[in-house]
């Protein structure tokens, strides 16, 4: 007998995914396998699906352990790796790191030995820098199944260059007050770009730093600081999106295919969803 799918509209949707999921979630530290960062997972499960996050330019890794944390309340293994924390972060070593800690994630037993990962079920996020290496990793990967990134900024090597190689279906957020890295010249500019199925949303009323969380002096010299409204739909928006491509989940359909006052809907090419 087939599963019967229950599809919420979008306001549910988005009310539901901004939430914690339902399952509890574990907190470990990467630096016992070789790699300082973090990683959040559901307490038991085997065959998971994984995200590794990038942080943004100056940000510590902190800044995102509730965005970590709500994803492994949905079922998603989230780590990120707390590397390339000065003012001259590589992009390049990022986007390294990042795959690195995809490997860890699926070559390692988690918890006490009662979490694995699936190998085919591997994404890559990031914001503002983090946004631009998780397209570089992308890019070189062709085990990486989906792509996030949160006010993505350009990168040296390109991520704009990159995002034309990349056929995984990627996610974009850009943030419509963003002086630091303006929608048009990055996150709009990578969307176009990409080599893949592609959606690109606008938060008209959020800061480039408006997805990360607390404080943090960096926001002396940066624009903007953690908003709530930017990690609500934030962390709405990458669960859906991540529980969709990676888990086939059809719940939440309608968050991702109609546009929303607080989420515009400015791009999208077919083909970001599986066939039914």
């Amino acid at each position: 007998m087939a599963r019967r799918v229950i599809t919420l509209t979008a306001k549910q949707a988005l009310e539901q995914l901004s939430r914690p999921g339902p399952h509890p979630v574990l907190r470990g530290d990467l630096a016992l396998v070789g790699l300082p960062g973090v990683v959040f997972t559901p307490a038991t499960g085997l065959g998971l699906p994984a995200v590794a996050f990038g942080h943004g330019w100056m940000q510590p890794v902190r800044r995102y352990h509730g965005l970590l944390r709500h994803l492994a309340s949905w079922g998603v293994v989230a780590a990120a790796p707390a590397v390339e924390r000065g003012p001259l972060l590589s992009a390049r070593v990022l986007s390294a790191n990042l795959l690195t800690t995809l490997d860890i994630c699926t070559g390692v037993r988690l918890g006490t030995g009662d979490i694995s990962v699936d190998p085919t079920r591997l994404a890559l996020a990031g914001h503002s820098m983090g946004g631009g290496a998780a397209v570089l990793a992308a890019s070189s990967s062709p085990k990486v199944r989906a792509v996030v990134t949160l006010a993505a900024t350009e990168t040296r090597p390109s991520a704009l260059d990159a995002a034309r190689s990349v056929s995984a279906p990627g996610l974009h957020l850009a943030a419509g007050e963003d002086r630091i890295a303006p929608p048009v010249g990055h996150s709009e500019a990578i969307a176009s770009a990409w080599g893949g199925p592609v959606q690109l949303r606008l938060l008209p009323k959020a800061s480039h730093l408006g997805f990360t969380e607390g404080r943090h002096w960096s926001e002396l010299m940066l624009d903007g600081r953690g908003e709530r409204g930017a990690q609500k739909i934030g962390r709405a928006f990458v669960a859906a999106f991540l529980l969709r491509v990676l888990l086939g989940e059809r719940a939440y359909d309608s968050l991702l295919d109609e546009d929303s006052k607080g989420a515009e809907l400015v791009l999208q090419r077919e083909g970001l969803r599986k066939p039914a």
